[in-house]
Parts: C-alpha cells; sequence; structure tokens
C-alpha cells in the first residue's frame, strides 16, 4: 500500500470516527484537541520551524506545537501534518527516503494533512460536475477549506478538474494573491492575525484558571501561560467574573477552649530552688 493510499485512509477514518463529515473544518487547534484529546499549543519559533509533536511515553500524553506565522494555511497543514504522525505513532526519527528524499512516514504524513483539510468526497460535492477549473475554481477552494493553492491543486488534480500541468503551474500561486484577486483579503488578514497569536494548550489554560478560582495559582502564571500582560489577564477574568474563592478563616471560641490545671505550688518550688551553678562558681574564685 502507498503513502498517500496510507494517509488518504487515516484520514477519512479519522474524520468518520469523529463525525467530521466532509465540510471544511473551521479551528483546527480546537479540534484536534477536542476530538483526538492531544494538547496543542501556538509557540514562537524560528523561521525554518514549523511543528513538532511530543510524547510522554510515562503517562501516554501527546502535545503538539506549531509555530506563529502570518501564514495561516501553512499553519493548518503542520498541525495536520503532525496529527497524521500521531496517528501513525511516528515517535522515533524517520529514516531518509530514497536518494535522501523525503521518507515514507513524512510523505504518509502530508498525505494524511491534504485529505484531513479537504476530502476528495467533499470537494466534489462542494464542486458538482461541469466546468472545468479556473483560477476562481481554485480561489473557492482555497477560501473554502482554508486550504493552501499547493494543497488545493493536488485536490482538483485527483478529481480530475484539472491536469498535472496546470496543477503545477498552480501550486505556486500564493494564497494572497487570491485573496486580493477574489475579493476576500479582508478575510484572510484576519486568519493572519489569528495564526499570528501565540495559543496555549486549552486544558492546561483550562486547569490554571481552576487553580487561580480554588486561590492556589496566581494571575500572573495565567498570563506567563499566555504569553500576555498580567494587567489583560485581571482585566479578562474581572469581566468573566471569574475570583479567586474566598476562604474564611474560622477563629476558635474561648469558651470553648479547655480547661488546664496548671501546678503553681510546683513552679514557685523551682523559682526559689537554690542556684547550685552560681554557688559552685562563687566557691572557685575564693580560691
Amino acid at each position: 500500500m502507498s503513502a498517500e493510499t496510507e494517509g488518504r485512509g487515516a484520514a477519512e477514518r479519522f474524520r468518520r470516527e469523529h463525525r467530521l463529515g466532509l465540510q471544511p473544518l473551521g479551528d483546527l487547534v480546537a479540534i484536534v484537541e477536542q476530538t483526538a484529546g492531544i494538547d496543542v499549543a501556538v509557540l514562537d519559533a524560528g523561521p525554518d520551524e514549523h511543528g513538532l509533536t511530543m510524547r510522554d511515553p510515562k503517562h501516554n500524553t501527546v502535545i503538539i506545537g506549531v509555530a506563529r506565522t502570518r501564514n495561516p494555511m501553512r499553519q493548518r497543514s503542520t498541525l495536520a501534518h503532525e496529527l497524521g504522525h500521531v496517528q501513525f505513532g511516528d515517535w522515533t526519527e524517520s529514516t531518509p527516503g530514497k536518494r535522501g528524499g523525503r521518507s515514507r512516514a513524512e510523505v504518509r504524513a502530508d498525505a494524511f494533512a491534504r485529505h484531513m483539510l479537504l476530502p476528495i468526497d467533499g470537494l466534489r460535492e462542494f464542486l458538482g460536475t461541469g466546468k472545468p477549473a479556473t483560477h476562481a475554481t481554485l480561489s473557492s477552494v482555497v477560501q473554502r477549506f482554508l486550504v493552501s493553492p499547493a494543497i488545493a491543486a493536488i485536490a482538483l488534480q485527483q478529481v480530475g478538474y484539472l491536469d498535472a500541468a496546470t496543477k503545477d503551474s498552480w501550486m505556486v500561486l500564493s494564497t494572497r494573491r487570491l485573496a486580493v484577486g477574489f475579493g476576500w483579503s479582508d478575510q484572510y488578514e484576519a486568519l493572519r492575525i489569528d495564526s499570528d497569536r501565540r495559543r496555549a494548550p486549552q486544558r492546561l489554560l483550562a486547569r490554571a484558571i481552576n487553580g487561580y478560582v480554588e486561590g492556589v495559582l496566581s494571575a500572573q502564571a495565567i498570563a506567563t501561560l499566555r504569553g500576555i500582560p498580567l494587567e489583560t489577564v485581571e482585566a479578562e477574568l474581572r469581566e468573566a467574573g471569574i475570583t479567586p474563592a474566598e476562604r474564611p478563616v474560622v477563629w476558635a471560641d474561648p469558651s470553648e477552649s479547655p480547661n488546664i490545671e496548671i501546678d503553681w505550688a510546683a513552679l514557685d518550688q523551682d523559682l526559689n530552688a537554690p542556684d547550685v551553678a552560681a554557688e559552685s562558681r562563687t566557691e572557685a574564685a575564693g580560691r
């Protein structure tokens, strides 16, 4: 079985098992966290670092990290690619492919990402049958499924809407060019702003806020986790009506204190006893 076939099959199975149907996937970070139970963090990273998956085998927990970027379609494909590695259990370092090319695991994760974001049957359902694909068609697919022109072009070629040569020429087009040319640049700019923000794993953040409510975690800890100013977090919590629980101090009633018998006579006896040590020092000085 080819890596392409394996990746497509896993993506279709994931959508089916999690009742995602054939529709476009909106907030992919939330979808991955809610369906797969995987923590996802959007982090600051270097220009050549796009994503990684970390697994704690002892506790069987997985976290996916993706980089902040002004390229929202790339961020989505990176997240879907990393999810593909999780689905196939690619925990060890992949071996290179033939002649130093990409490994089978990487090619398979790419296929998973493409079919996860843009299912072939969903594309057929969206476009129907009839006219050959045009740049307007490509723009509509990119805008609706929030994928890169490259992913859209590959899918269009796979379902027979365009030939291989046209696919190759369309794969190098930019999302921005399509957005500006076909009137959805405002939407694209909103997507760029959203993908360029840090984002803490939702479950981790929820636990931190619960700790704040219980009075065992400070607002500063939440601000650090989210990478935003303390004042912003405090204002947000206050406006949402989220405050630390008040823990009243329970003071004991003096009347409930137990009676304690003290032997004052014994204390007086001890106080009036001769100071043996002092007498010894006096005698020694006299010699």
